[in-house]
């Protein structure tokens, strides 16, 4: 079946496999939801232009993510009123949100549509710009003088198109001017009807970010955002992140290129794929929350290395870190691509915006409907296939929402992005790694201090290990990458060890010294400033072992979900 001119390459068998036996539904709230009753009549009302601002942001982003996306929807939709296979290619479509994603298993993505492939730079560049060329036009603009440009081009915010034989940068302000405007009155009418005086203010400045190019705009609409925390009843985010651009972080394997760039002080960072996040604050899960916030100035104290380097949150300084438990209304954008994975929770706004690098906070926002939406009866035949006995009593999904706090916490602390920025296209994996070893390292320390006990402990050492650690496939995405490493480091460091029944055993006496240790080699890494030093590191760590295809083969065994599709209600 062809659509626009170009033949489907899934089967209609395929999709019903997909959508019958290898899908996760992530339900968010609708109308009769508790927390949605318990808003005022003037949030109710905010909260429908709130989602209509967040639906403009799909086709955004799915501009953002390749040429041919919003061309191809269109197809599929008019194609999917007269038939099944294009209505159920149409539902793979929106799940990944784009005409491919990796399905978190295997190795390629899987392709919609024969001849449509992604690209390193997905739109945010020409679809025919390699790596190569690339590099010798920006080699050869900055020799010209052409040093403002370039700037433009390696920034976060811009969508870059050629212009002759150069390249030339398009602010997202102006190249998304239309979508930008839509979302920007959305956002103007929500704040005149919501009655959260402190989200009103936040919803203008982010109003006004929309509309001019201006990255001082962004970074007050940032610093407004991330000091939410008081009787606030909705959360909205414009979410900014740069793991999809795999382009412009080439350039720091790029010796000559680098020196050059240096020179000239030019900053080089990934492009932001644009996602938005709408919910209601639920004030039971956000208390947990901020009950490992208050000791994060001394896990500072406690980082490998932490003389040599200045840490957002340090000794002396206001801690700037807010925290939100948000039950889901909607997840649009970058955040609506169900790639293999969806995230259950973010730290914002990342490094290299300005906000942070002018003292600005950060905050912390964990999405209940995504946590809560396991399989409990497929975690329990794992367990039986490959954990030992005495170990099922500490497998506890509300551990791993523990261990998830310690991560989005673990962003704040260690290297800044200077640091971080240096790895090139490896700085994502080692982020998320080290954010991971934080988690786990310091988890002790909230013993002492009597937020956890010793059980609790034990169970997110266990949970950690079973539920992150057990990879279903070798890992390409950044955080899957990560998991390999941590479960190789702590297996050949005698943290755990599988028996002739390949059954899982935990050392909890060395586990601690182990991840420690872990944490210490990781934030080397990011020391370094070496590209190098982070593949060889990453290479060192990935090996994927008989342990590690045994566990693969039980979770395949076990039935596999790993696409993922999201119901929202509003």
């Amino acid at each position: 079946m062809k659509i626009n001119g170009y033949e489907l390459n899934v089967s209609e068998e395929f999709l019903d496999d997909i959508f019958a036996n290898k899908t996760r539904e992530v339900k968010l709230v609708d109308k009769n939801f508790a927390g949605y009753q318990a808003l005022t009549e003037g949030n109710k009302k905010a909260l429908e232009h709130l989602v209509a601002a967040a639906k403009i942001f799909d086709d955004v982003a799915m501009e953002q993510d390749h040429e041919m996306n919003l061309p191809m929807k269109k197809a599929l939709e008019e194609a999917a009123q007269t038939s099944t296979h294009a209505a159920k290619a149409l539902k793979l479509f929106m799940s990944f949100h784009g005409v491919e994603g990796h399905n978190g298993i295997d190795l390629e993505p899987i392709e919609i549509f024969k001849g449509i492939k992604g690209t390193k730079g997905r739109n945010f560049y020409p679809a025919d710009l390699d790596v190569a060329e690339f590099h010798q036009i920006i080699a050869r603009m900055i020799n010209e003088g052409k040093i403002d440009e370039v700037k433009k081009i390696l920034s976060v915010r811009t969508m870059v198109r050629r212009d002759g034989k150069d390249l030339k940068a398009i602010d997202y302000t102006e190249y998304f001017a239309d979508a930008f405007s839509k979302a920007a009155n959305e956002l103007e009418v929500a704040a005149h009807y919501t009655t959260d005086e402190d989200f009103k203010d936040y919803l203008g400045w982010q109003a006004q970010a929309l509309l001019q190019n201006n990255e001082d705009m962004d970074m007050l609409a940032d610093k407004h955002w991330a000091v939410l925390q008081n009787n606030n009843q909705l959360e909205f985010t414009l979410g900014r992140e740069s793991y999809d651009d795999e382009l412009t972080a080439t350039i720091y394997d790029n010796k000559e290129l680098m020196e050059l760039i240096n020179q000239h002080n030019i900053e080089v960072n990934p492009k932001d794929m644009l996602g938005v996040r709408v919910g209601i604050i639920n004030k039971e899960g956000t208390e947990l929350i901020l009950k490992f916030k208050e000791h994060m100035p001394e896990l500072a104290k406690l980082m490998p290395f932490a003389t040599s380097y200045h840490q957002s949150i340090s000794d002396g300084e206001e801690l700037k870190q807010t925290m939100v438990d948000v039950d889901l209304v909607a997840l649009t954008g970058d955040y609506a691509q169900c790639r293999g994975a969806i995230t259950t929770a973010q730290n914002l706004p990342n490094n290299d915006k300005l906000a942070i690098k002018t003292g600005g906070g950060r905050r912390n926002a964990y999405h209940r409907q995504v946590r809560q939406s396991i399989d409990k009866e497929r975690n329990k035949k794992l367990l039986d296939k490959l954990v030992a006995p005495e170990l099922h009593k500490y497998f506890d999904l509300e551990a791993d929402h523990l261990f998830v706090i310690g991560h989005e916490n673990g962003h704040s602390l260690g290297p800044d992005n200077d640091y971080q920025r240096a790895l090139g296209i490896h700085r994502s994996t080692v982020e998320e790694e080290k954010a991971d070893t934080v988690s786990i390292a310091f988890m002790p320390e909230y013993v002492k201090a009597g937020v956890i006990d010793e059980e609790t402990l034990k169970k997110i050492y266990t949970t950690w290990v079973v539920y992150r650690l057990f990879l279903k496939a070798q890992p390409l995405e950044a955080h899957r990458v990560g998991e390999l490493i941590h479960f190789n480091f702590m297996h050949d460091n005698g943290a755990f060890y599988f028996d002739e029944n390949h059954k899982l055993h935990i050392n909890f006496e060395k586990f601690h010294d182990v991840v420690y240790a872990m944490l210490e080699e990781t934030i080397a890494v990011q020391l370094s400033k070496s590209s190098q030093k982070a593949k060889e590191f990453i290479d060192r760590y990935t090996t994927w072992g008989k342990d590690s295809q045994h566990i693969a083969e039980v979770q395949k065994e076990l039935g596999v979900k790993n696409y993922i599709v999201i119901k929202d209600f509003f």
